[in-house]
């Protein structure tokens, strides 16, 4: 998909993508920034209100990521305490489930939904989830790519002004593209550590009706953030791709 996305912006004979003005670009990027304002409002409302909801059973976020790893049978992995908030992530270099400080101590719902979801990654790990292992695999293009892409574009345009050649620009999106993504594939990587926290915190009896369904709530709008950020990248490349066409056009 994304070479063809390039194609057809490299030739800029024909499709929609070759038509795409900057302003609808632009305006697309506008309107995807508010969408994510308005999902981190939801998602911070969401867990302040569930952070507030105590455990039935008392347990930390911790506690319950210990009793979801073992009973799932994984002994490898420590789940250790990081600053922040909403910090929260499994690292499958070092094996380890890092909670923050609002997940790590806390006993409320919000805080056992969060320590689960990490735990799914782990699960994930653990099984061989194909996404998780891509994203990882990603990782460091994606770290030079998004430091280059930039840079590539602005160099490919002044070059494009002097000499017409727009190689480092394309270059430039092509980078763009594998954040983009890296973007996507986070997507159901999310979605499952969700689904796996989801279902064994029902399994296993600690959350029912009411409380289960907070959890689900909190879990729901964090992985929105995700589905925002995949948006996001589509958005800022089709911009691009716009601002060069338009520079050829010239």
């Amino acid at each position: 998909m994304f070479l063809n996305l390039l194609y057809v912006g490299y030739e800029g004979e024909s499709g929609m993508l070759s038509n795409l003005t900057t302003s609808e670009a632009f305006f697309m990027i506008i309107v995807v920034s508010i969408a994510g304002m308005i999902v981190q409002w939801r998602l911070n409302s969401v867990m302040s209100k569930y952070s507030k909801v105590p455990m039935p059973t008392g347990m930390t976020g911790a506690e319950v990521a210990e009793l979801m790893l073992r009973s799932n049978g994984i002994t490898d992995v420590a789940v250790t305490h990081t600053g922040g908030y909403l910090t929260d992530h499994y690292d499958p270099r070092s094996k380890t489930v890092n909670l923050s400080d609002s997940v790590y101590n806390s006993r409320s719902i919000a805080a056992a939904a969060v320590a689960c979801h990490e735990c799914g990654h782990a699960l994930q790990h653990a099984q061989g989830y194909g996404p998780l292992r891509m994203r990882s695999a990603l990782v460091p293009l994606v770290q030079f790519s998004s430091q280059a892409a930039m840079w590539l574009i602005i160099i490919g345009l002044i070059m494009t002004a002097s000499s017409g050649s727009q190689t480092l620009c394309w270059v430039g999106v092509g980078l763009m593209c594998v954040s983009a993504l890296f973007s996507i594939i986070t997507l159901p990587v999310e979605y499952n550590a969700s689904n796996r926290a989801l279902a064994w915190l029902e399994s296993s009896g600690l959350l029912v009706d009411e409380e289960l369904s907070g959890a689900k709530t909190s879990l729901r709008w964090a992985a929105r953030t995700y589905l925002v950020s995949a948006l996001s990248a589509i958005a800022s490349i089709l911009y691009y791709v716009a601002l060069i066409n338009g520079r050829s056009r010239d």
